[in-house]
């Protein structure tokens, strides 16, 4: 993939309370894995070091786990759970920092995924209509 210009260093360390890396904002599907589930979430944002993620049942601050998103398969602990109606949210931090690369890897992802869900639904229908399946 082209070098953008999108660089995950950091020369300074980041003030107490602040975010070590610039987010990322998203809203697409990714799959996690813990050693009591494998499920769905969606990633509301990203940065190199952590990410954000909503799920029906937030998980507990240190629970390890591993997100699926992109072809990339992240190590990450649970830092952060904020609980609302219908779901919450967990703050992620990743073990190994994400390269700019990868980062960029993910935006690709997120902005074509529209695009491969509509492609998806309709050669569903096509099958559809060929008597091949149904809706």
């Amino acid at each position: 993939m082209p070098h953008s210009g999108f660089s995950c260093e950091q020369s300074i360390l980041p003030p107490i309370g602040r975010r070590a890396a610039a987010r990322l904002r998203l809203a697409i599907p990714a799959r996690l894995r813990t050693t009591q589930r494998n499920t769905g979430c969606v990633l509301l944002d990203l940065s190199c070091t952590g990410a954000r993620i909503g799920m029906e049942g937030p998980l507990a601050p240190g629970t390890l786990l591993y997100l699926e998103i992109a072809r990339l398969d992240i190590f990450a602990e649970v830092v952060r759970r904020h609980r609302g109606q219908g779901g919450g949210v967990n703050g992620l931090l990743f073990d190994q920092p994400l390269s700019g690369d990868q980062v960029l890897m993910v935006r690709h992802h997120a902005e074509t995924y529209e695009q491969r869900q509509h492609e998806a639904f309709r050669d569903q229908v096509r099958r559809w209509v060929r008597g091949e399946g149904h809706l």
